[in-house]
């Protein structure tokens, strides 16, 4: 009997909780024991050693590079970074009357339009489309919060790297070595994660045999959701509604008393303590020495939580620390407004949305699940005249 075809026990998942549909061999996350891997290297290792280019490499191409492979690799990357005129004019018309994901994702569903092989469906050509769309989603978000400050499209430089070329479109000016290092750190953290909701979404889309582009605009509109791309937007929120952080101990209180979700915290995989937020705070307290009375109070709001809550929930529920938690501050003391971190968090994500789409496609079948009817059956149809 095929699994869930019984209608009489579906044995329902909510939330596909725990169901496995397919196997990767890109990330693995183990929320037991709080650990990440991308293609088998630790996220710690990673971290440490490596850059957001060769990432994105080892993600798509399933390996580290050679020394020439990377340099093909990121020269590739950085010839695609401009933007075609019409998309910069959708960028211009939609920024200010729409969220900046909704503007984020009409911009990358234009782009087949400026692609002579949008729809060519081979493994080159959708790798060929992945290294585009790694290269443009940074310089169109970018665009996106230029316009946001009312100011003008800044074209990309070649000569620097991807998280140095994003803070020098958005803000104008080059950034420091340290500011650079800082981004390409944080779209390490945040460039892959197994079958999370985007992604699902993105492999829903493409096991259609929908193009790429289809499939990475379906992550998008999936990302722009506050119970995935939008939480580290929403837990700094939460912490500029805290204010001093005097008044951390009691806002968390209160909030618990009510049963609100505090943004940061908890995890539908991780039983333990993210893996990613461990390296955000170390980073975030490295910081916080050099950065504005700003950055330095949100931290110390963010640390007297984290101790708060990992006292009340950590070990008696398995709520621990998350991604977020820490990732707003960082953002804000590199000079990024929170509008832009979830577009931003898609920047940093396309890279694992492509490598699992390529790799889904190696042995695609449509992903279609059941759902159990519980409405009732056989109602005698009545016409219109004739209702109550």
């Amino acid at each position: 009997m095929i699994v869930g075809m019984d209608k009489s026990d579906p044995g329902i998942a909510q939330g596909l909780q725990g169901v496995y549909f397919t196997e990767s061999k890109i990330s693995d996350v183990d929320g037991v024991n709080g650990k990440l891997y991308y293609r088998g290297y630790s996220i710690e290792s990673l971290a440490k050693n490596s850059t957001f280019e060769e990432v994105c490499y080892l993600l798509v191409e399933g390996k580290l590079p050679s020394r020439r492979e990377f340099l093909g690799f990121d020269r590739q990357l950085r010839s695609e970074r401009q933007i075609p005129k019409p998309i910069l004019g959708i960028i211009d018309e939609m920024t200010g009357r729409a969220h900046p994901m909704d503007v984020l994702r009409t911009a990358i569903s234009a782009l087949p339009a400026y692609d002579k092989d949008a729809y060519v469906e081979t493994r080159e050509e959708n790798l060929r489309k992945s290294i585009s769309l790694i290269s443009k989603f940074g310089s169109i978000t970018a665009a996106i919060g230029r316009r946001m400050s009312a100011k003008k499209y800044v074209r990309p430089d070649q000569s620097l790297s991807h998280a140095a070329n994003f803070l020098y479109m958005l803000n104008g000016k080059k950034p420091t070595e340290k500011q650079a290092k800082v981004l390409d750190l944080m779209l390490i953290l945040h460039a892959e994660h197994s079958s999370n909701a985007s992604t699902f979404s993105t492999l829903v889309t493409g096991s259609t045999l929908a193009d790429l582009y289809a499939a990475i605009t379906a992550g998008v509109a999936t990302l722009k959701g506050p119970l995935h791309g939008g939480a580290d937007e929403a837990a700094l929120k939460m912490m500029r509604e805290i204010g001093e952080p005097e008044n951390t101990e009691r806002y968390i209180e209160d909030a618990l008393g009510k049963r609100e979700k505090i943004m940061g915290f908890g995890h539908r995989v991780y039983k333990t303590y993210d893996p990613r937020a461990r390296i955000i705070r170390s980073t975030l307290e490295e910081l916080q020495k050099s950065s504005s009375p700003e950055v330095r109070k949100l931290t110390e709001i963010a640390l007297r939580e984290e101790k708060m809550m990992i006292e009340k929930l950590g070990k008696s529920r398995g709520i621990w620390p998350n991604v977020d938690l820490f990732s707003g501050p960082v953002y804000t003391s590199i000079g990024i407004a929170p509008d832009l971190f979830t577009p931003l968090f898609a920047v940093s994500r396309i890279p694992g949305w492509c490598a699992h789409m390529l790799e889904y496609w190696e042995h695609d079948r449509l992903l279609r699940p059941l759902e159990s009817y519980t409405g009732p059956l056989d109602i005698r149809y009545v016409p219109i005249g004739k209702r109550s």
